[in-house]
């Protein structure tokens, strides 16, 4: 397998990580249930699984969010933590030209720019998580501590209590 630019970016931080791989077969879309077929093909529990989501505050700042699959984000916290009125997500047509990765396939490390980036919690909590690889049908695997060191993240409450 081709590396991604997020694994190259790990091999040069010294991160160890695994590769899983898993048939795309467009489940990228934003529907509730996505993630936990992704990360049964893997063969992970779906709370390891973290997405990446970009949105944009009222300032035009662009700011990234991950975000334990399992939960949805809480738009609330977004803001508090961004320290914004609003955030949005971004169009899926403008992720590639802003991040350098297209929906699916978006991970919070090596984006095109150093965009500021919040991971939930809840990811502390975990032995290891799974984000993009840089590419649909590829995860990449590794520790909580290093997923934020490499993406250069604060921790922060994101989750939307149900």
């Amino acid at each position: 397998m081709k590396k991604t630019n997020a694994m190259r970016i790990l091999d040069g931080l010294k991160i160890k990580y695994e590769v899983g791989e898993y048939d795309d077969d467009g489940e990228h879309v934003l529907e509730k249930g996505a993630a936990g077929r992704m990360a049964e093909k893997l063969g992970v529990a779906a709370e390891m699984v973290y997405k990446t989501i970009v949105m944009r505050t009222e300032t035009k700042e662009i700011c990234v969010f991950c975000q334990s699959a399992v939960h949805e984000i809480n738009l609330k916290k977004a803001r508090q933590a961004a320290g914004c009125k609003e955030v949005n997500p971004v169009k899926p047509d403008e992720l590639l030209g802003l991040t350098g990765y297209i929906r699916g396939g978006c991970t919070p490390i090596g984006m095109k720019k150093k965009f500021r980036t919040f991971i939930d919690e809840s990811i502390l909590l975990q032995e290891k998580v799974c984000v993009s690889g840089g590419q649909r049908g590829v995860q990449i695997v590794l520790s909580p501590q290093d997923l934020i060191k490499a993406a250069d993240a604060v921790v922060c409450d994101l989750v939307l209590e149900s």
